[in-house]
């Protein structure tokens, strides 16, 4: 049924296969050694060490473009592959999810029908593989195939029920689905767990499980009485447009431009970096969960509507469809939503890290200073997810010009990056010529005579600015550092500076402490002799407010920062 190309499987024209239920994998495995590109051997160096056959599937191989087995959220991924096909590369390809009956209770697999509905998928394909049993116990509806086709009809897609066991039945079905049009469709295949294997069909318990050895001649005969196909595999057409995205030059159309001590957002910043990206490549791709007017990403939306996505208010599967988008390095997806809202998306982002996905995360609204909204919108665990995830990398930007920066770099590093933006306007600090590199602080007031290092990032750098200016009126000089790359973290400036003012060093951050900024640099300077680190965070649930007086009240103000120094012993 699919158009592929053994020798190039990621040809970008070529059909896309996502193994949502990613424990059936061995079977995959067998299907590419028969097609050619896989040797027995490599099939049976499976779950080995040594190995990428590995026990569920992932990118380190060519057939692979994303990972799953942390069930329900291949069809996102999938429909994310789609809408690039469909409306970016206005391309053949089709894309093929199989889906188990058992991850189909997870609300992710729902919110990704939603969204290939809403958007006419009509060349995305899920197969459902109904064959009863679960893990432990039997699924939620059994065998009840009919109610699976009245739950995705019901979702927009087209139903199709079928045996899953009759290859003649599938490929009529493959068949009507590419004649449907305007809709997604969904093959119902009933399906039983060890088929025709006496003892083992449709029984419990042997999920996971090899069938025993003396099983292998019935296996073998009923193998051998199966009707053979000759296959015959279809080359994909090769009408995706030849844009090889050149990471590494893709640049803002114009320099920031702001006056210094001019107060702008960095929310807003951030859409203004994505439209200049946007101008010069038609290949940054923004996707919001309804939210566009308070990230900002609107702004990409209103110049470039075929450059954006709306997702709607389903951030598991907003993260999974900018993961599909941005395999095959077709776009560069831009994924922004409110920061406490990546949590929800926790387990795709790091689904994401094994797939060596290449995703943009912009969070808005971080912290007790977003004010009045409450403690329910305010992001203060976000640094902490963001910096666990491997080869990530961590932006935290304070001003406008160092967001437009933050969001160049982020389109030019190949994987998982994270851009913490705050809700209120903050003075522009920086030039707009001001170079920024990924895992470089900046040094933004220092003199001969400091006796103590001040680091902030966001809105509490300000803070820190504020009290380096009360604690001189004392005669106390301080260094203040704005760390903006949080992950990976300047350690060599840290030990530097740390080292100059004589190992004192205060860090004050809009966060939680575990995971946030404190840690971050304690880790930094742990292996450097004589250096304490004091560390002001948000130390309890907060409460509505306005943010000035819910920075105070949760001991991040220049007034606390002023204290932490001179009762620093």
């Amino acid at each position: 049924e699919m158009h592929y190309e053994v020798a190039n499987p990621r040809n970008p024209s070529a059909d896309r296969f996502v193994l949502s239920k990613g424990h059936a994998c061995p079977i995959l495995y067998a299907a590419w050694e028969e097609a050619g590109l896989l040797t027995h051997d490599d099939v049976l160096s499976l779950r080995k060490v040594d190995s990428d056959i590995e026990g569920h599937p992932t990118p380190r191989l060519s057939f692979i473009d994303v990972a799953t087995g942390s069930l329900g959220q291949g069809l996102s991924c999938a429909a994310g592959m789609a809408y690039v096909g469909k409306y970016v590369d206005k391309s053949a390809f089709r894309v093929y999810c199989l889906i188990g009956d058992g991850e189909s209770a997870e609300g992710s697999i729902w919110e990704a029908a939603a969204f290939s509905s809403y958007y006419k998928l009509d060349n995305l394909v899920a197969i459902v593989d109904v064959n009863r049993l679960g893990q432990s116990q039997a699924t939620q509806l059994g065998h009840d195939v009919e109610a699976y086709a009245r739950r995705f009809a019901a979702f927009g897609f087209h139903s199709i029920v079928v045996d899953g066991h009759s290859v003649e039945a599938l490929l009529n079905a493959y068949k009507e689905a590419r004649n449907t049009k305007n809709q997604p469709t969904a093959i119902i295949a009933k399906t039983f767990k060890g088929k025709d294997i006496s003892g083992v069909e449709n029984q419990d318990d042997w999920h996971g499980k090899p069938v025993p050895v003396e099983k292998a001649d019935e296996i073998r005969a009923i193998l051998k009485s199966t009707k053979r196909h000759n296959w015959q595999i279809k080359a994909p057409p090769n009408d995706a447009p030849d844009t090889k995205l050149s990471f590494g030059n893709i640049h803002l159309s114009s320099p920031p431009s702001y006056k210094l001590g001019e107060k702008i957002a960095t929310r807003a910043a951030y859409g203004t970096a994505l439209v200049k990206l946007g101008d010069s490549s038609k290949r940054i791709m923004g996707f919001d969960g309804d939210v566009k007017n308070s990230t900002f990403s609107e702004k990409l939306l209103k110049k470039y509507p075929d450059q954006f996505v709306e997702c709607f208010i389903a951030e598991q599967n907003l993260v999974g469809v900018a993961i599909g988008a941005g395999t095959r390095d077709r776009v560069v997806p831009f994924c922004s939503t409110f920061a406490a809202f990546f949590t929800r998306a926790a387990d795709q982002l790091r689904m994401g890290a094994i797939s060596f996905a290449n995703v943009k995360c912009v969070g808005s609204h971080v912290g007790v200073s977003i004010g009045e909204d409450g403690p329910s919108q305010m992001a203060l665990e976000d640094l902490g997810l963001f910096r666990a995830i491997p080869k990530g990398v961590v932006f935290y930007p304070s001003d406008a010009v160092s967001t437009e920066r933050a969001a160049e770099l982020a389109a030019n590093y190949h994987g998982i990056v994270y851009i913490r933006t705050s809700r209120p306007a903050t003075a522009v600090l920086y030039s707009g010529d001001e170079k920024f590199e990924i895992g470089k602080a900046k040094v933004v007031r220092e003199s001969p005579n400091d006796k103590v290092l001040l680091v902030g990032a966001g809105v509490t750098l300000y803070e820190c600015l504020k009290a380096q200016e009360e604690l001189a009126k004392s005669g106390v000089h301080a260094a203040v550092v704005d760390l903006f790359s949080i992950k990976p973290i300047d350690t060599e400036l840290l030990v530097k500076q740390a080292q100059r003012v004589g190992g004192r060093v205060v860090t004050v951050e809009d966060h939680y402490q575990a995971g946030g900024i404190g840690e971050a640099v304690s880790a930094a300077l742990s292996d450097t002799g004589n250096v304490r680190v004091r560390s002001l965070f948000v130390k309890d649930v907060p409460r509505s407010g306005p943010p000035d007086v819910l920075i105070d009240l949760f001991g991040i103000s220049a007034r606390h920062i002023v204290d932490a120094v001179k009762n620093f012993h």
